[in-house]
C-alpha cells in the first residue's frame, strides 16, 4: 500500500494546490503544467496518472469525469479522480485532500470518482 499522491489537472485553480501544500507540506501535489503536460487531453492525463500512481484532482466535472468513466467502463482503469466543483471553498477542498492523504492508501481510490469536499 502507498501514500496518496495528487496530480492537479491543468484546469485546477493554483490556489487549491497552494492551500493543500500549506496545510500539509509533505503532500506530493504537482500540477500538470509542472510535469510538462500542458494541453494534454483528459484521457492521456488519466493514463499518465495511472501509470505513475497519481490521483487526479480536477475542476472539470464534465469532460474529465466522462473520460474517467469511459476508462473504467473499458477496463483501462484510473488511479482515482477527485472532482472539486469551482463553487466550493478552497480551504474545505484542501482539508479533504489532506484527510485523504492522512487516512487512506492510494490503492483505495483505484477506479473511483469522488466529489470534494468529502
Amino acid at each position: 500500500m502507498s501514500t496518496p499522491r495528487f496530480l492537479a489537472d491543468e484546469d485546477l485553480r493554483r490556489s487549491l494546490v497552494t492551500a493543500t501544500r500549506r496545510l500539509q507540506p509533505a503532500i506530493e501535489f504537482p500540477t500538470a503544467v509542472e510535469l510538462g503536460l500542458s494541453a494534454t487531453p483528459d484521457p492521456e492525463i488519466l493514463e499518465f496518472a495511472l501509470a505513475n500512481g497519481w490521483l487526479v484532482v480536477s475542476h472539470d466535472v464534465n469532460t474529465m469525469k466522462a473520460a474517467a468513466e469511459n476508462r473504467v467502463r473499458n477496463a483501462q482503469g484510473i488511479a482515482g479522480l477527485f472532482l472539486a466543483p469551482q463553487n466550493r471553498p478552497v480551504r474545505t477542498i484542501a482539508e479533504s485532500l489532506v484527510l485523504v492523504w492522512t487516512a487512506s492508501e492510494a490503492e483505495e481510490w483505484r477506479d473511483r470518482i469522488v466529489y470534494l469536499p468529502l
